[in-house]
């Protein structure tokens, strides 16, 4: 399978093409391709295996899983911030009234944001680990299988 990336293929992304950067041995990692290329037939096959994988019932269970998740999360945490710097700004009498000694409601907010910053990173961690990850990893075995078969055996 060839190493360049394809402007054509639907999953590329020239960020993570690692341009600009070192490529671990101190040489700059190549530049990104040029667009514009001719290509031959088992590169548009290739391609078109990309294309349909990513129209599959499988890929788009697994990009469904992933915002039926991550969605209604961010909304939550997004809220449970703005809540409290809006409360920080409009009520600091509340947010400095003491719970137990030097303690006040404002410092067990702030630790609240910590706590449930580490709350979702795990819940995340975990709903991916038991309902996404094997899926994906069967759709990424099943692309590569395709392309390769596309590309004609080459590896």
């Amino acid at each position: 399978m060839s190493r360049d990336a394809r402007y054509e293929d639907p999953w590329y992304d020239a960020l993570a093409t690692g341009w600009g950067e070192l490529d671990g041995t101190g040489i700059p990692a190549r530049a990104v391709p040029a667009a514009r290329r001719e290509h031959d037939a088992a590169d548009v096959r290739a391609r078109d295996v990309y294309l349909e994988v990513q129209r599959s019932e499988a890929f788009q269970e697994v990009r469904s899983g992933y915002r039926r998740f991550v969605v209604p999360g961010v909304a939550a945490f997004l809220t449970w911030y703005v809540a409290y710097v809006v409360a920080a700004t409009t009520a600091p009498g509340l947010m400095a009234r003491p719970v137990v000694g030097a303690v006040n409601v404002a410092m067990l907010a702030g630790l609240g944001q910590f706590l449930t910053t580490f709350l979702f990173t795990w819940a995340y961690a975990r709903h991916a680990r038991l309902r996404r990850d094997r899926a994906a990893l069967e759709l990424r075995w099943d692309t590569q299988e395709l392309t390769r078969g596309a590309q004609g055996g080459a590896s």
